[in-house]
């Protein structure tokens, strides 16, 4: 594919929407990849030490994966030029290293629904911030009703677990703001992505972010021993190539489109993990209320879309 091609599909209305909408599911499939990664490393709850440490690996990893293409398969520079340093080592430190760390560590201390409700905070925040960070993303009445109406979808699909109104810093409060900082990442990602190959971004954000996440696995407590099965090593390449993918895409796609508007196809991303775990997780099954949040993620989306049109 070209480079035009590919631009021409990321302007297209269309091909902007299946592409968010595909990386959304491809990271709505790190959640039953990373229970049975855990499973299969025999992790216990208190091991978040080895967890920040295999995510580092993982990105890391992917980071690699990605130079590698741009530079072998379609001969093309990863070189970036010194003063975007600065900003990349930023982006690099929101996207991945507080991101993670807020949320491995603050979904420990909470319960899942509340793990699911509060990470999809990150998609107000994101419309919230473009409304006064770019003068063409403003928000309105119809993007109001459509996150709204997403965020439903988000609370439906898990009414059936035990929710409490228990409010902890390190539990709810980092939730919060991992959705804060990824909020704040796209926004220095969607400005980077103009001069910056998306790809390239990618690939040294994901490093110089894992690289500080790594020392945070070592330095926080419990165990750092990963005990690496087949299966294990197959998840892990699969985790690889979902991050490499999914945030690549995610900035050329923000590149060509307003921050607020691509923010909306996030609400796919619990959703798209719940369908997944219920497919590949023992004792998790579809439902009548996944059925009825699909329709209200649906339903956010289309609204949202429509008032893009009308701006």
């Amino acid at each position: 594919m070209t480079p035009e091609t590919f631009k021409k599909i990321l302007t297209n209305k269309y091909g902007a929407a299946l592409t968010a909408i595909f990386c959304s599911v491809l990271w709505g499939s790190a959640f039953p990849v990373l229970k049975l990664t855990y499973e299969e490393m025999l992790l216990s709850p208190a091991d978040y030490g080895a967890r920040m440490i295999l995510a580092s690996l993982r990105f890391f990893l992917a980071g690699l994966l990605l130079l590698f293409a741009v530079r072998v398969g379609v001969r093309q520079t990863v070189k970036i030029k010194r003063n975007f340093w600065p900003a990349v080592a930023l982006l690099g430190i929101l996207q991945i290293s507080l991101q993670y760390f807020f949320f491995y560590n603050g979904l420990a201390r909470t319960t899942g629904m509340k793990g699911a409700i509060l990470q999809s905070s990150g998609i107000f925040f994101i419309v919230l911030l473009a409304h006064f960070y770019y003068k063409n993303d403003r928000i309105s009445w119809s993007k109001v009703f459509g996150l709204a109406t997403g965020f439903a979808g988000i609370v439906l699909i898990n009414w059936g677990e035990n929710f409490s109104f228990n409010f902890t810093v390190t539990g709810e409060g980092f939730l919060i703001m991992a959705g804060l900082t990824s909020a704040f990442a796209m926004l220095i990602a969607k400005s980077l992505a103009q001069d910056i190959n998306a790809f390239v971004l990618t690939a040294w954000q994901m490093i110089l972010g894992s690289i500080l996440l790594f020392v945070a696995g070592i330095l926080y407590k419990g165990t750092v021993y990963l005990h690496f099965t087949s299966l294990a090593i197959g998840l892990l390449i699969y985790s690889v190539f979902l991050s490499a993918t999914a945030f690549s895409l995610w900035y050329a796609v923000l590149k060509y489109n307003k921050a607020g508007e691509i923010a909306v196809y996030r609400f796919a991303i619990p959703i798209a993990g719940a369908i997944l775990s219920a497919i590949f997780i023992s004792g998790e099954s579809l439902n009548i209320l996944v059925v009825g949040a699909l329709i209200l993620v649906t339903a956010g989306i289309t609204t949202v879309n429509n008032s893009a049109e009308e701006d």
